[in-house]
């Protein structure tokens, strides 16, 4: 025995508890440790799947929320192009209508002037017969003061309006 190393029994001591240790731990530790990393990596596992699905979930949102905005932009420009349209229209109809109205009332103040202007024209004509009838009654006064002339002043008449009525 002497080929065997001195301290031989040392090393099969320390190998027989090792090997209890082992058995110990691979009957009793290692399931335990296995059980809990794979637990561990199940856990993991699911904990990927369930980010990936809200990834997935997220991808599918922001993609909506994306047509949503683009539609939403479409509409608002739609609208905004109505409102546009329907403003010049109404614009053009008032404008329409003020021409319509500031024609009427142009029309309104002519016919008025025109009656105003006949009015004045009648009431010149009046005031030029009143003055006529007035001047011809003072010259009629003075120059019929002798019967010669009167009659002299009805020839000169009738002479006068004779004339005038054989034109008309």
């Amino acid at each position: 025995m002497s080929l065997l190393l001195p301290d031989s029994g040392l090393l099969f001591w320390m190998l027989l508890s090792f090997l209890v240790v082992f058995v110990i731990l691979a009957k009793y530790g290692f399931p335990v440790i296995v059980k809990m990393v794979e637990e561990r990596k199940a856990y993991i596992d699911h904990s990927m799947q369930v980010a990936q699905e809200a990834n997935e979930k997220f991808s599918k949102l922001k993609e909506e929320t994306q047509a949503l905005i683009t539609a939403a932009n479409k509409e608002q420009g739609r609208i905004v192009r109505e409102a546009m349209a329907e403003r010049e229209k109404i614009i053009a109809d008032a404008r329409k209508q003020a021409e319509v109205v500031a024609q009427k009332e142009l029309d309104e103040v002519r016919k008025q002037i025109q009656q105003e202007k006949e009015e004045a024209i009648r009431d010149i004509r009046r005031q030029v017969a009143v003055l006529s009838v007035d001047i011809a009654e003072k010259v009629i006064r003075k120059n019929l003061d002798e019967e010669r002339e009167q009659m002299d002043m009805i020839d000169r008449m009738l002479d006068e309006v004779l004339p005038a009525s054989k034109k008309n």
